[in-house]
């Protein structure tokens, strides 16, 4: 199995867990929790940021001492968009199912920025659609460089079956604004229905890393650098939640060169 592709290790508690440490990097923290009504989870922010994002199901939050009430919606990743908290570094959350729920904790380093506690409801969340023909897929901007944080960039994006994604390929492993920024990068994957598959590559233009692997429900795949295009298969829709960092709150991508191409066909 690669080792840039996490399986969740199991069905209920926290099922995955991605640290810097774990990774190998600097700057994205990810875990996925599956709670049945009435279980709780919570975790101290410290000097890092935190954005949970309520993939599927509902829960009441507490976020740095507030109450923010039951927050949540759908029951389905590919049913709408999703609740989200943004809970600032050096204080903390508390999350309590009211509903089987699956979460989604998101972090980076916290840089001092003293922002508040919010709550990122549907209707404030852009959705735009990218790509033609068999690239077209629907994203949704949960943390866009628009909106206030020290680090963390978080979206979702729906890949109709049959289709690719983050293609052409693109890469995001240099310091060089403004033509390029270093992030990090984990997708959350989902599959409906979920008995689907779909694929991921991750590679340089030396090679010197070229990883290709099959994704299946649950999967997160790490993106430590390089092009990481996905594609899903004929008849299975591919859900992935994105989540970035890195040294600057900035995407800026740049393109494999003998794809890029296709953006002008």
């Amino acid at each position: 199995m690669s080792h840039l592709k996490i399986r969740p290790s199991g069905s209920h508690g926290r099922v995955t867990r991605v640290t810097p440490e774990s990774a190998g990097w600097t700057y994205v923290g990810f875990e996925l929790h599956r709670l049945q009504a009435g279980e709780s989870v919570s975790a101290p922010t410290e000097d890092r940021e935190a954005c949970l994002v309520f993939v599927t199901g509902k829960g009441q939050v507490t976020a740095d001492g507030q109450a923010l009430g039951e927050l949540g919606q759908r029951m389905s990743p590919f049913e709408g968009k999703p609740w989200s908290v943004y809970v600032p570094q050096g204080s903390g959350w508390s999350v309590t199912a009211t509903t089987d729920l699956e979460l989604a904790v998101c972090t980076a380093p916290g840089l001092g920025g003293g922002l508040p506690v919010r709550v990122i409801g549907p209707d404030a969340l852009g959705q735009e659609i990218r790509g033609k023909g068999s690239n077209v897929r629907h994203v949704t901007n949960i943390l866009p460089e628009t909106e206030p944080a020290d680090s963390l960039l978080v979206v979702e994006v729906i890949t109709p079956a049959g289709n690719t994604s983050s293609y052409p390929p693109h890469k995001h492993d240099q310091d060089d604004l403004p033509h390029e920024s270093y992030l990090e990068e984990t997708y959350y994957h989902r599959l409906n229905p979920p008995q689907g598959f779909g694929f991921q590559r991750v590679y340089t233009d030396d090679r010197s890393l070229d990883e290709a692997m099959a994704i299946e429900d649950g999967d997160v795949v790490l993106v430590p650098r390089g092009y990481h295009p996905c594609a899903t298969c004929h008849g299975y829709d591919l859900y992935y939640l994105n989540v970035m960092a890195g040294p600057k709150r900035s995407w800026k991508f740049h393109n494999a060169a003998e794809h890029e191409w296709l953006l002008k066909a």
